[in-house]
């Protein structure tokens, strides 16, 4: 799809309608008994408690900077502006990303400390303002958006998420996000117990999956090849057909939409804790990864990103 170059993020119209501040005080209501995430801790953060995610009232930034290595939409050639937060409401086994999403490691910010990174990333000419994991940080970002926004930010947000978001985080984010990037890590709740600690993955997931569509519809891309707005969903497969592409591909394709943009990702390789797992202790084989992407063609699907990241053992 193709729009064109005249784009304004959404939460500028929130802003200006003086919603956007009513969505910081919702927002951080919550964090007195959070509910972000599928686990529904219901912990109070606004006294320093943590749940599953480890986090208490501050965010915590463990990196940022333009990234060149996003979905080509994303990245364009100035690179998509990449905020890594620390911490994780997922505990993966195989996390690549296992030093930030697992640990401590980064600095506390507040909210007008975020705002300027933002602002930074807007200024050295990032394409969107990309947020990596931040499920259990919502009203943190939002409070960030309001005081970036009113200092002249205009990139488009990116959600960049794990999946396992609370149908009353995203509410919170209506009309604030543009670009909504979900994994689809799982369609069996068995397997998402064994390799992320969590039974009812998919039932969440799916359910999120659906709200972000309905709030954003299939990714629109401008005439200069950048994502304005809209759904792009991240699958990673895994050996075995482990993560369930089948159910997957074939979920987005009847239930959300055969123009879904699907990033259909073949970097797997053992990390973190996949060496205790015998099945995920290897990287893909190439009969492996093409079977996923014919999968994914006799679903429906037909918007794919298939660009590879490395050559896995065995091509």
């Amino acid at each position: 799809m193709r729009t064109d170059t005249r784009f304004e993020p959404a939460y500028l119209r929130l802003l200006r309608s003086g919603e956007l501040k009513q969505r910081v005080e919702q927002a951080y209501a919550v964090l007195q008994s959070c509910d972000l995430c599928g686990w529904h801790c219901h912990v109070d953060r606004q006294s320093g408690k943590a749940g599953v995610c480890k986090i208490g009232l501050k965010a915590k930034v463990s990196s940022y900077g333009p990234h060149m290595g996003e979905e080509d939409p994303l990245r364009g050639w100035r690179g998509s502006g990449t905020i890594f937060f620390t911490r994780c409401n997922l505990k993966c086994q195989y996390c690549q990303n296992h030093d930030i999403s697992q640990t401590d490691a980064g600095d506390e910010v507040e909210p007008e400390e975020l705002a300027a990174i933002m602002l930074e990333l807007q200024a050295y000419g990032c394409h969107n303002i990309n947020l990596v994991s931040p499920t259990h940080i919502v009203p943190q970002i939002i409070a960030a958006t309001y005081i970036a926004a009113q200092a002249g930010l205009e990139l488009p947000l990116v959600y960049n998420t794990g999946g396992y978001d609370s149908l009353e985080a995203l509410r919170l984010l209506d009309g604030i996000i543009d670009i909504y990037m979900p994994d689809m890590k799982y369609a069996d709740a068995e397997i998402a117990w064994r390799y992320s600690r969590i039974r009812n993955y998919p039932q969440v997931n799916q359910a999120a999956v659906r709200e972000m569509h309905r709030q954003v519809g299939d990714l629109q891309i401008g005439p200069d090849g950048l994502a304005r707005r809209g759904l792009l969903v991240r699958h990673l497969v895994l050996p075995n057909n482990l993560a369930g592409t089948d159910a997957i591909v074939r979920f987005l394709a009847e239930e959300i939409s055969p123009n879904t943009y699907l990033n259909l990702m073949d970097q797997y390789r053992p990390a973190y804790r996949a060496h205790l797992y015998p099945e995920l202790n290897r990287r893909l084989t190439r009969e492996e990864f093409a079977a996923a992407v014919a999968m994914a063609h006799a679903a429906g699907l037909h918007r794919l990103d298939q660009r590879r990241a490395f050559m896995p053992i065995g091509w």
